[in-house]
């Protein structure tokens, strides 16, 4: 089977989204270039029509890009940096998303908002190293986070075709994952369904986004300790809660992994929600960025905000102890 990397499955999606639905279009800034590598090669299939650069001012592309699908069509927006949904934060939650219940369902806005490239990419400093899929999921707002490429490709997909607005964030530490993957079973992915990468029995990891990764290395060095379960909700909003609760009902230990800020973040919500809903058998845990990150210059700085294997490693190793 050929490798297919997260980068190329972003690439893939789109293209074959592009050529099935004439509704579809990709707009932002640079798109037609590729600076990202995510759009690579779709001008010269789709032309300009459907392939829209656009000024430098995400208030006024992502409004664009909600009147377009007021009147039809189905944007897909990419954000080259993940802190510029801040500028359109009003744009994507305040109109887009409320326009349908607004009008009891009389309205679609079917737009995707695509971050190829978020969190932290190795000194990108401040401003360019966020994750806030937090935020939108506390909006109420459709919100994936794939880890694999073959995901990747599903939940793009299925977010295209979705008739409410969808942020899909693509985390900085995922691009570079490669699967051998066959092209053929490439398929939509179901907004809000979990997927367990690793069965175990004695502890559940939930891991959002990239660190799905660290966790499966974590549970191969701690295998001669402990029967570790590595659960990926794909969708941080809406949650399958249903699914988190199958998998602590088989290990009745949590532990959370989210490189986002540890306030009011998805981790939080985990917690909480398992503290009302589960039977467990010892204290949750999370692993996160430190209460208000923000993410230094300095590459040693940059690391020691992030949560690693080493952090996840002693949390599951409290949880089982207790």
């Amino acid at each position: 089977m050929p490798w297919l990397s997260y980068r190329k499955a972003l690439n893939r999606a789109l293209g074959d989204e592009l050529a099935r639905d004439p509704a579809v279009f990709v707009l932002g800034e640079d798109v037609r270039v590729a600076v990202s590598n995510v759009t690579a090669g779709l001008l010269g299939r789709f032309g300009p029509e459907r392939v829209v650069d656009t000024p430098l001012s995400e208030q006024a592309f992502t409004g664009f890009a909600t009147g377009a699908a007021l009147a039809g069509m189905r944007p897909v927006v990419e954000f080259q940096i993940p802190a510029l949904l801040f500028l359109a934060f009003e744009q994507i939650v305040n109109q887009a998303h409320k326009f349908s219940l607004m009008t009891g369902g009389q309205t679609a806005v079917p737009v995707t908002y695509l971050v190829p490239g978020s969190g932290s990419r190795a000194g990108w400093a401040g401003q360019h190293s966020d994750h806030p899929y937090g935020l939108f999921a506390h909006a109420g707002v459709k919100t994936v986070v794939p880890a694999t490429p073959e995901d990747a490709y599903g939940l793009v997909v299925s977010a295209i075709r979705d008739d409410d607005p969808v942020v899909v964030f693509a985390p900085a530490g995922a691009l570079d994952v490669r699967a051998d993957v066959d092209f053929a079973t490439l398929a939509p992915v179901a907004l809000g369904a979990g997927r367990v990468h690793r069965q175990g029995s004695d502890v559940t990891v939930v891991a959002i986004g990239h660190l799905v990764h660290d966790a499966l290395a974590v549970a191969d060095e701690l295998a001669g300790e402990a029967s570790v379960e590595v659960f990926d909700p794909r969708t941080v909003y809406p949650f399958d809660w249903d699914g988190l609760a199958d998998s602590v009902r088989r290990t009745g230990r949590l532990v959370v992994v989210d490189d986002a800020n540890r306030t009011c973040g998805v981790a939080a919500e985990v917690l909480a929600t398992a503290a009302e809903r589960f039977d467990l058998t010892a204290p949750p845990a999370r692993v996160t960025r430190p209460d208000g990150a923000v993410v230094p210059f300095a590459p040693a700085l940059d690391r020691a905000v992030q949560p690693d294997r080493d952090q996840l490693a002693t949390a599951i190793r409290k949880v089982l102890q207790d």
